[in-house]
């Protein structure tokens, strides 16, 4: 038994086994996870993991520093790249969220994960859904948060896409109460 949404598809399947609700850290992959939930708006994630190697490669294996120096020139590129989702608005969000990130790292003693996890103490939030149904799309944190991560000028990031982007980096564990990755996690 795996979380319904999950079912049926090996892509969805491997991201839930291996990858939903695992604790993440590093900044890369945090903001891999960032960019990618901002490119899932109003799609299904299935498109998001089949795109997923053509977004590692337009957005230099989202290495931060590289992504804040694309200019508009790349911004005309990655509209061409059919490799990955080709929304203006997704991309330059992603561009301003790898600067607003830098600057973030500058001003602050923080890095992204010291800044997101301190939302919730350093501890992940466990859910004990029983059905998808329960499952919120979005929550008073998630609002918090969004709200912080506008106010330091990140791009994209709202309620919806931030809680989404919790649960992918493990900020919250919502699989269900009778899913076996749930029960293997303890």
């Amino acid at each position: 038994m795996r979380c319904s949404w999950a079912m049926g598809n090996d892509l969805l399947m491997a991201y839930h086994d291996k990858e939903w609700g695992v604790p993440k850290k590093e900044e890369r992959i945090l903001f891999e996870m960032l960019s990618l939930e901002i490119m899932q708006a109003g799609l299904k994630w299935e498109v998001i993991l089949k795109k997923r190697a053509g977004f590692k490669t337009a957005f230099y294996d989202f290495e931060v520093k590289k992504i804040a120096e694309m200019t508009e020139t790349d911004v005309q590129n990655l509209m061409n790249n059919k490799e990955i989702i080709r929304n203006q608005r997704k991309i330059r969000a992603i561009i301003r969220n790898a600067q607003t990130l830098l600057e973030l790292k500058k001003n602050t003693e923080f890095d992204f994960g010291e800044y997101l996890w301190n939302f919730i103490g350093n501890k992940q939030i466990v859910n004990h859904w029983e059905f998808g149904e329960q499952v919120p799309a979005q929550t008073a944190l998630s609002q918090k948060i969004a709200k912080d991560m506008k106010k330091l000028g990140f791009a994209f990031v709202g309620p919806t896409i931030v809680y989404s982007f919790m649960q992918s980096i493990g900020m919250v564990d919502d699989h269900l109460t009778n899913c076996e990755i749930k029960k293997s996690r303890g």
